[in-house]
């Protein structure tokens, strides 16, 4: 734990609500995304590996990572309101940094292709950091593969990351490199990058039958990299099985841990053949089954001072749901409002995928055209959007919540330093923020009251932002 200014740069940035996009198919390529990079593919011309062993790979990737994200791309989304990105990349994208991380793996013999990549990493958060954004990192194509689907990156249909052995101890250390790479790099800018938000250890595990060896490698992996970084938040996946993971996280007691839960509701039988409308309801309706979970979820973790974060979702529903409908466009819009109503209750972030299409039009899955089309609704973010005399909502419910004097007047310092004309950033990651106070409660008053301190502080956190947007909102 840091002895610097209270709070770091870095803490506004981890313990913020994060209201994201995913720049998908800017590192791992997905064909549906960004067809154009796959024009030199080898069959079946699904993946960066069919990409990589084509012709000319070297030059399109690098073309590709220079152009899908430019710098009006970036000024577009800070204009947005988006205060956070996720940016998935593939272990092979890593081997600029530190070549090791390909020995062993499908892509040993590919160091060249992808050996600038890490210099377009390393760029993006610098330049996500001139924009005010926190940037995500998430390991979406691990060695051996995690899932079935090309975008772990192979078209191989079985997945060997829980099979052979060597994969999962391989990706231990290819996320201790490109943690401590990063780390190198941002400490070395002038002044330190403060805007890494955290590293997702595997995008979308799909254990099978290997959910106990899955757990063992997440404890095993949060210890590595603890001794890496040990305030560095650390992201998993919840392989679809929420509460189990929950439970995982919670019993785990990992300082700053995220689960990480996708929704999509468009590609199974059971999502064809319920209406927009209905999707939407289910959605909002205190009863429901994903709202009942979201909350038992959240007040899980907030407890064990982790969070829930919603990594991936969209607009996107399948043409069967909007079979019949009057206006498809208003559907669709309260489809989204529906989720961000559900992530605003109770996720302490969210990221919509993807940022946006090489073909323009998708208003479900391209959140560029989704904003422009008008089904992310305007003002959506009515908290980035206000303007208040605070830099974090946890020091209004201070003054409500910590009587000693010398408090008030710690917390009434932070808020009138602030100019009025600031952004107000939302604190998000309530269970983390707590137990990061109760250590210094502790340290400065002993374990006396802490109990005390613990419960109350949420419950400022809560009544400062109801003040807050009875007032300004």
């Amino acid at each position: 734990m840091h002895n610097g200014p209270f709070p770091a740069e870095a803490d506004i940035y981890r313990f913020r609500k994060q209201k994201g996009v995913n720049l998908g198919s800017w590192f791992v390529l997905e064909r549906w995304i960004a067809n154009s990079p796959f024009r030199f593919a080898i069959s079946p011309g699904q993946s960066d590996l069919d990409v990589a062993r084509g012709s000319n790979a070297k030059t399109v990737l690098e073309e590709h990572w220079d152009n899908w994200i430019t710098e009006q791309d970036w000024a577009w989304i800070a204009d947005q309101g988006i205060n956070t990105v996720r940016i998935p990349i593939g272990y092979y994208h890593i081997c600029g940094a530190d070549p090791s991380v390909l020995q062993g793996t499908d892509f040993a013999d590919l160091g060249d292709v992808f050996a600038g990549a890490w210099s377009r990493i390393t760029k993006a958060l610098a330049t996500a950091h001139r924009y005010r954004i926190g940037v995500l990192f998430d390991l979406h194509a691990a060695p051996g593969k995690q899932n079935r689907d090309s975008h772990s990156g192979t078209s191989a249909s079985n997945p060997a990351f829980f099979s052979e052995r060597r994969n999962m101890p391989h990706t231990i250390h290819v996320l201790t490199a490109l943690l401590s790479n990063l780390g190198a790099f941002s400490r070395a800018q002038t002044p330190p990058l403060p805007n890494l938000v955290g590293i997702e250890l595997l995008n979308e595990p799909a254990p099978g039958g290997h959910n106990h060896a899955l757990e063992k490698w997440y404890r095993e992996t949060f210890r590595a990299l603890r001794a890496v970084d040990a305030d560095i938040p650390l992201y998993i996946g919840d392989a679809w099985m929420t509460d189990q993971y929950a439970g995982f996280l919670a019993d785990s007691k990992v300082p700053f841990a995220v689960l990480d839960h996708h929704l999509y509701r468009c590609f199974t039988k059971e999502d064809i053949s319920t209406s927009a409308a209905q999707h939407a309801r289910v959605l909002t309706e205190g009863g429901a089954q994903t709202p009942q979970m979201f909350g038992r979820v959240s007040r899980k973790l907030e407890s064990a001072g982790g969070a829930l974060v919603v990594g991936e979702w969209s607009g996107a529903l399948n043409p069967g749901s909007l079979q019949g409908s009057g206006n498809q466009l208003k559907d669709q819009k309260a489809f989204v409002e529906a989720q961000l109503s559900l992530y605003e209750r109770w996720c302490s972030g969210w990221f919509f995928w993807t940022y946006k299409k090489e073909q323009a039009g998708d208003k479900g899955w391209s959140f560029r055209d989704a904003v422009n089309a008008g089904v992310i609704p305007p003002g959506w973010d009515w908290w980035q959007r206000s303007r208040w005399k605070t830099a974090l909502t946890e020091f209004a419910g201070g003054i409500k919540h910590e009587t000693k004097p010398s408090a008030n007047i710690h917390h009434i310092g932070h808020v009138s330093s602030t100019p009025p004309s600031s952004p107000v950033p939302e604190l998000g990651f309530i269970g983390p923020w707590v137990k990061r106070r109760s250590q210094v409660y502790v340290t400065a008053k002993g374990d006396t009251n802490r109990w005390e301190y613990e419960h109350g502080l949420p419950q400022g956190i809560a009544a400062a932002r109801k003040d807050f947007a009875n007032m300004y909102c």
